[in-house]
């Protein structure tokens, strides 16, 4: 592997790391309801587990309600009872025949506090696989500089820039990390 090919793919890796981590935040409930809460629901539809986004449309179309329409209205029951059924969330929907309705009930501060502790677990989830990322590029660059791929002055330059990207990509988690938590601790 060449030397920037290593700097691109740990660059790579720690963007991909950053956008899972992203994608985890977005579960971890708000005070608000958004789409996103649902997306980890599995609805049992024509014979199959499916995610609910390939079964029905899911709206906020308050701050404390989502409203779930289904693309075909047989899927109704089965969307509402995979919501009831995911103890996870905690929601308890109703339906009237066309339409699923969520109500979001509102965090109590100890269930805050619980969720920003679940955030810390995350935080501290994607700081691991960082390390890992940075870990096995050091570990190219050492093996590309015992194989005589490059000197020592290019795997000293290379280092520093897989630590630049590292320090770049670990403060923009933990800012992630903070808006969230502010997010979760506004009442």
């Amino acid at each position: 592997m060449s030397p920037s090919q290593i700097i691109d793919d740990a660059k790579q890796k720690l963007q991909t790391v950053v956008t899972h981590y992203q994608s985890e935040l977005k579960k971890v409930r708000t005070g608000r309801a958004h789409a996103a809460m649902l997306d980890s629901v599995m609805v049992e539809a024509y014979g199959t587990p499916m995610p609910l986004n390939q079964v029905a449309t899911v709206t906020a179309p308050e701050a404390q309600l989502l409203q779930i329409t289904p693309f075909d209205p047989n899927n109704l029951q089965a969307i509402a009872s995979a919501i009831r059924d995911n103890q996870s969330l905690g929601f308890n929907p109703m339906d009237d025949g066309r339409v699923v309705r969520v109500p979001v009930p509102a965090l109590t501060e100890e269930r805050r506090r619980e969720l920003v502790k679940l955030l810390g677990g995350k935080v501290e989830d994607c700081m691991i696989s960082l390390r890992s990322v940075r870990h096995a590029a050091m570990g190219a660059i050492d093996s590309a500089k015992k194989d005589k791929l490059i000197g020592e002055d290019e795997a000293k330059r290379m280092s520093a820039q897989i630590d630049e990207a590292m320090t770049k990509t670990k403060n923009e988690v933990e800012a992630a990390a903070k808006a969230k938590e502010a997010e979760i601790m506004t009442i």
